[in-house]
């Protein structure tokens, strides 16, 4: 069976950010992600991850301008100190966190010459944060028009590039169903890349249940292989978050 996480930034929204965690464990999830958790010190959530008994297991940088603002600068020509000094500034909240994965956001770019900016970028953070599992996830062009890493066969030769133990693949079904339009078959052709994993309906981005993704056969597929770490809901609920969680409960009884 799966190890769950919540996305707090995602899943339950109807209360305070720092009270989701502990909603989170009270609803069966074994831990927490969030996308940009810097609005908060960093020991105060710490509290609150220890109150519920739960890790923070992945964090996205860099940190700031999430409302707004660019989607990150590593793919970004021009703007390696930029990111470096983003990169230095959540890899410190990582640190004060406990968090072992970190999702480099790669930016609104295109071409050679933004490819060459993210792999060099990656292989600098790679060497700055050896304790840290950091990943690159495409993501489709419906959801953010513009954004650079958009194909797995493009994460696929840049992670080939880089060639660091501790770069590695997101891998989220959503994103993957909506631009493959075949999300298992992406998983069988990049599963073996992935060491993290999130998971949202699709078309939509809610619940992982109906749609286009079979996630009973996904869910038996990341039981039958290799694929040992996190799987993540990060979907936005239909309704009340609590009212949408069964997906969860059939998943457990698989």
């Amino acid at each position: 069976m799966p190890r769950f996480a919540a996305n707090i930034t995602f899943l339950f929204r109807e209360l305070p950010f720092l009270d989701r965690i502990s909603a989170a464990a009270d609803h069966g999830f074994a831990g927490v992600e969030a996308l940009f958790p810097y609005d908060d010190a960093a020991g105060q959530i710490t509290r609150r991850l220890e109150l519920a008994g739960l890790p923070m297991v992945l964090i996205n940088c860099p940190p700031p301008n999430w409302a707004g603002g660019p989607r990150g600068f590593a793919a970004v020509p021009g703007m390696a100190e930029r990111f470096r000094h983003d990169f230095k500034r959540a890899l410190r909240f990582a640190e004060a966190l406990g968090v072992t994965r970190m999702h480099v956001m790669a930016g609104n770019a295109a071409g050679l010459v933004a490819q060459k900016t993210f792999i060099e970028n990656l292989r600098w953070a790679a060497g700055q944060a050896p304790k840290r599992q950091l990943t690159i996830e495409p993501i489709n062009r419906h959801d953010m028009p513009g954004y650079f890493l958009n194909d797995f066969g493009q994460a696929a030769e840049i992670l080939d590039a880089v060639g660091a133990g501790n770069v590695g693949l997101q891998f989220d079904m959503y994103h993957a169903q909506m631009i493959t339009e075949d999300g298992l078959a992406a998983w069988a052709a990049h599963g073996n890349r992935a060491v993290h994993v999130q998971i949202g309906g699709a078309p939509g981005r809610h619940e992982p249940k109906g749609g286009e993704v079979d996630y009973p056969a996904f869910f038996a597929a990341l039981d039958d292989g290799a694929y040992t770490g996190w799987v993540s809901a990060e979907y936005n609920p239909a309704a009340d978050t609590r009212d949408g969680l069964g997906w969860m409960d059939l998943a457990k009884r698989r």
